[in-house]
């Protein structure tokens, strides 16, 4: 039976109560999002609760927003259902009234709490209760009846009844045939809504874990998805654009690209199966490039590449755009796999290690690390775990995770190099080697190794990022900067960081009008060093009363870096000469701070 909807000012009050509580008292992301959500489904505008919408109107996001490569939505609706699921496991265990943001959609939901509906609603017996129509025959407790096997509908059906009461049979039958109904309503709903497990893709891959099998349990929870590229026009362009997405694809640890025709046939797909799909474009001389979901059909990204785009001077980086949006975690696919929960093994680890470093809390650090350490535990051998497992340990030194306990440095850096042992030719297994060298102050091997990334995929933008960004801290700014300012320029959508990575470089090359502009982007975070720049920004562009406005965020929300900022340039391990030039430039903007 399906719960009456709840009146509107009875969840407008239960909405006050949650935005007042202690649980969502430390989230004001989490509250606008939640009365934003709330208030405009009770107005009638449900329709407009989508991705885009709400980037914009909650999150302050323009009219370029592309939710494949910014996730600020996705995070924080799932950082907005665990908040409600704590409030209402505590705080508002008692409500009558309780509101959830349902799993793949922004629109909220309202459920009547069992005990106030039963306090209005008339006593119903349940359906396992028989409604008494005559006196019901006495079993005796020590003798059990000869179909105690049996389920309870069965038995009730099968029991002698007294003669006047035949009706009673026919209403046994009925609520055990409505029983048996529900039970497979609800297994149908359980499977549809399930995750997808391992032994889902196992079938999908035609076989099953047994040891006689021709697929291995770790080969399939280190399953990537598979990626096809269909071109069936014989437009030159168009297999231009083809083959330079074949060969940025195979670049890619993240996926698993198939240089083969889409399988065909009428036998099941795989959950997590993609497509590029190449064909002309609708005006001439234009290219279109669709990523498409080959089990619903639908359409993730569409691009359509102009002539200019299709200059062989820009196609690769117009196609480099296209996949940093696409391919790595953070992108379109993973993205689609995290919405629809057909996430397993090392995808679902590496989503997991997405969402830690969108929301750097000790909880989600010690998911993704145990997630991870699974793995491992199962025999897995992908040098993605070994190298995202490194980052994650050397976090929990650096920020003073609980788990794993006794964390050093040193062991990161040795998770790291079996990663590159494991995988000689990962893009992300060099890359992490390099970061970690450069983390315990080996800049030497950490350009080494990020310059070996960004060569094992020069499609993806964030490797020539990490290697320009590695330059810069070493103190190569000349080097650093113009391979830092091609990945932000080439990059539709890119991390704060490679924004950041650029102000520093700019600003260690004297070109301040860049510097300045690449601090734009950083005032969506609140981080110190994030804030230093703008106030450096702004104190060298003359805006006098926004650098007097920073250097009083700064003070309230970080008053040791305001009162030194020194400290916490050393601790990072940045360049003398770098660290010198900042601590000098914020003082000049009017930060305190000692020489």
């Amino acid at each position: 039976m399906p719960q009456n909807k709840p009146a509107a000012p009875a969840v407008l009050e239960t909405l006050e109560k949650l935005l007042a509580s202690e649980t969502f008292g430390r989230s004001e992301r989490a509250r606008k999002l939640l009365r934003y959500l709330v208030e405009q489904e009770q107005a009638g505008r449900a329709d407009r609760l989508k991705g885009f919408a709400i980037a914009v109107d909650v999150f302050g996001r323009d009219a370029g927003f592309d939710s494949s490569a910014d996730a600020v939505v996705r995070v924080q609706a799932g950082r907005l259902r665990e908040l409600l699921g704590q409030y209402f496991a505590t705080e508002g265990a008692a409500d009558p009234i309780r509101i959830t943001i349902p799993r793949g959609s922004y629109v909220p939901a309202y459920e009547i709490a069992f005990d106030a509906e039963a306090k209005l609603a008339p006593k119903i017996p349940p359906l396992d209760e028989p409604i008494v129509l005559a006196q019901p025959q006495k079993i005796q407790a020590d003798t059990p009846p000869a179909d105690a096997g049996q389920p309870p509908a069965f038995i009730a059906a099968t029991q002698p009844l007294p003669p006047a009461s035949q009706v009673m049979r026919h209403l046994w039958f009925f609520w055990g045939a409505m029983a048996v109904i529900i039970a497979m309503l609800g297994f149908l709903v359980f499977r549809i809504t399930e995750p997808a497990t391992l032994d889902d893709v196992a079938a999908l891959a035609g076989t099953s874990f047994t040891e006689t099998g021709s697929i291995t349990k770790s080969s399939v929870i280190e399953a990537l998805p598979p990626v096809y590229i269909t071109n069936t026009s014989e437009d030159a362009d168009a297999t231009r654009v083809a083959t330079v997405l074949r060969a940025g694809l195979s670049g890619f640890d993240t996926v698993d690209f198939i240089a083969k025709d889409v399988p065909g046939g009428a036998g099941p797909v795989n959950p997590n199966q993609f497509v590029f799909n190449v064909s002309p474009g609708t005006s001439d001389g234009t290219v279109a490039v669709e990523l498409q979901h080959s089990g619903t059909g639908k359409i993730l990204v569409s691009r359509t590449l102009s002539s200019e785009d299709l200059d062989p001077k820009v196609l690769d980086d117009r196609i480099a755009d296209i996949l940093s949006a696409t391919i790595p975690v953070s992108g379109a696919i993973y993205g689609f796999i995290d919405q629809n929960d057909t996430d397993t093994g090392l995808t679902r680890c590496l989503l997991l290690n997405d969402n830690y470093y969108l929301d750097q809390t000790p909880q989600k650090h010690e998911e993704a690390y145990r997630c991870f350490e699974q793995l491992l535990a199962e025999n897995a051998k992908s040098p993605l775990i070994y190298s995202e497992l490194a980052s994650l340990h050397l976090e929990a030194v650096t920020d003073h995770h609980p788990y794993p306990p006794g964390a050093t440095a040193e062991q990161a850096l040795a998770l790291a190099h079996r990663g590159v042992l494991t995988g000689p030719t990962s893009p992300y297994a060099h890359r992490s080697y390099g970061f970690l060298n450069s983390r315990v102050g080996d800049p030497t091997e950490a350009i080494r190794f990020m310059r070996k990334a960004y060569e094992l995929n020069t499609y993806d933008l964030s490797m020539a990022a990490a290697y320009g960004y590695a330059l810069i801290f070493s103190g190569n700014y000349t080097d650093g900067a113009p391979i830092m300012e091609h990945a932000v320029e080439a990059s539709s959508a890119h991390p704060m960081w490679w924004d950041y990575g650029l102000f520093l470089a700019k600003l260690m090359t004297g070109d301040m009008e860049r510097a300045a502009r690449a601090t734009e982007s950083l005032a969506a975070t609140k981080k110190s060093h994030y804030l230093a720049a703008r106030l450096i920004a702004a104190s060298v562009s003359g805006k006098t009363e926004q650098a007097k406005a920073i250097a009083t965020e700064l003070a309230v929300d970080f008053p040791k870096f305001a009162a030194d900022p020194r400290p916490t340039f050393e601790k990072a391990n940045y360049p003398a000469d770098l660290t010198e030039k900042l601590v000098n430039a914020l003082r000049a903007a009017g930060l305190g701070g000692s020489s």
